[in-house]
């Protein structure tokens, strides 16, 4: 039988590439290892990972310097998600609707709606696993960042932080949630004012691309998060913790710290990323403590905050996969892979056609894997 899903390939492409042009969050800005292969939830997929580079001095000799090799690493990814979204149609429902080309406007626009679901499910996925891994955070739990004209100090706190982690200068990137926007949008007037910004491009049509080495995005991934109930908690170490220390021993208090609450210590004033916790032992993502711990140093829980991220391209991945599906095929009778050309991603269309009814479907799988937390930084609000 012909191709069947060719005839409203103009209807996909056009919803496809609507959902491109918003793709300016999460998943144009990290790591992408997306593929037409297929992957079922749970199977692990090796990514790549090139080391930092090095150099030298240049001394004038015969032959040039027997360098150069590198060790390529690799960072195993787990799919963990495999979702799709429907669109579905019946005979009746078709003729109803009547000439005029509606049918394929409709369905274009029904598409682009199950790319956007589809694409939402990945930027919160990549958020929230971004937040949790972050190294360290800045800015005020509850309090909208940039909301002080003419301030840039969050873009310098951020900055600060990757910059002490000894992350790259380049292919920085930070979401944020609409808060943070709205202070950007209606505080920030040097961003907006085309003769000291030297464009134009975000008083007239909203864009704004890069600000203080910054790649700006925007995502619905970027939500409240809701601090654990832990409190009272002490350090339990006579001998103390040294700088660096990620594992730290806990004891007196009550109550379940979670993964991405943000803890202090008395007398340092730099706020860490909890990676996973028990009622006795903290352990905080790297780079660790920027400060010594003493015996029973006191612990604060900060509070709940909206998870504004900023990070590196290679500090985490995105792998993103067609569904798994059986040998042999399904009741499918169709298939067709469609690559969105801003974030790479393929997405797999499958056409099922039921009785006197047809039903398209949307799919894809994905995983997200840390590289290095010491290259992510949270920016509260």
């Amino acid at each position: 039988m012909a191709n069947t899903i060719t005839a409203v390939l103009p209807s996909i492409f056009a919803g496809l590439d609507l959902v491109s042009r918003e793709l300016i969050g999460a998943i144009p800005a990290v790591q992408r290892d997306a593929t037409m292969e297929r992957a079922a939830v749970g199977q692990t997929v090796t990514v790549p990972v090139v080391p930092a580079a090095t150099g030298g001095n240049i001394t004038p000799a015969s032959v040039p310097p027997d360098d150069g090799d590198a060790t390529i690493g690799s960072k195993t990814v787990a799919i963990s998600k495999s979702k799709y979204s429907p669109v579905r149609w019946n005979g009746e429902e078709q003729r109803a609707i009547g000439p005029g080309g509606q049918y394929n406007k409709i369905l274009g626009d029904q598409f682009a709606q199950a790319f956007r679901w589809l694409a939402n499910q990945v930027e919160v996925d990549l958020v929230t696993t971004a937040y949790r891994a972050a190294s360290r955070a800045y800015g005020t739990a509850g309090t909208a960042p940039f909301g002080t004209a003419g301030d840039f100090t969050d873009f310098a706190g951020i900055n600060q932080i990757l910059d002490t982690n000894g992350a790259p200068q380049f292919g920085r990137h930070l979401i944020v949630g609409s808060a943070a926007r709205f202070n950007l949008e209606g505080k920030q007037s040097v961003l907006f004012k085309a003769n000291e910004a030297n464009t134009d491009e975000f008083l007239r049509r909203r864009v704004l691309t890069e600000v203080m080495g910054f790649g700006l995005g925007y995502s619905a991934g970027v939500g409240l998060v809701t601090k654990g109930g832990g409190s009272g908690y002490l350090v339990n170490n006579g001998a103390g913790y040294s700088v660096g220390s990620t594992a730290i021993a806990v004891d007196t208090g009550s109550g379940t710290i979670n993964a991405g609450d943000i803890v202090t210590f008395a007398g340092d004033s730099n706020k860490y990323v909890v990676a996973s916790a028990t009622p006795t032992l903290l352990t905080l993502n790297a780079p660790g403590l920027l400060s010594a711990a003493a015996d029973n140093t006191a612990i604060t829980v900060g509070n709940n905050f909206t998870d504004n991220v900023a990070f590196t391209e290679n500090a985490l991945v995105l792998a993103a996969r067609a569904p798994a599906a059986p040998d042999g095929g399904d009741s499918a009778e169709d298939m067709q892979m469609v690559t969105d050309p801003v974030s790479g991603i393929s997405f797999e269309i499958r056409l099922y056609r039921e009785y006197r009814r047809m039903r398209y479907e949307v799919g894809l799988a994905w995983g997200v894997g840390i590289v290095k937390s010491e290259h992510i930084a949270l920016l509260l609000g």
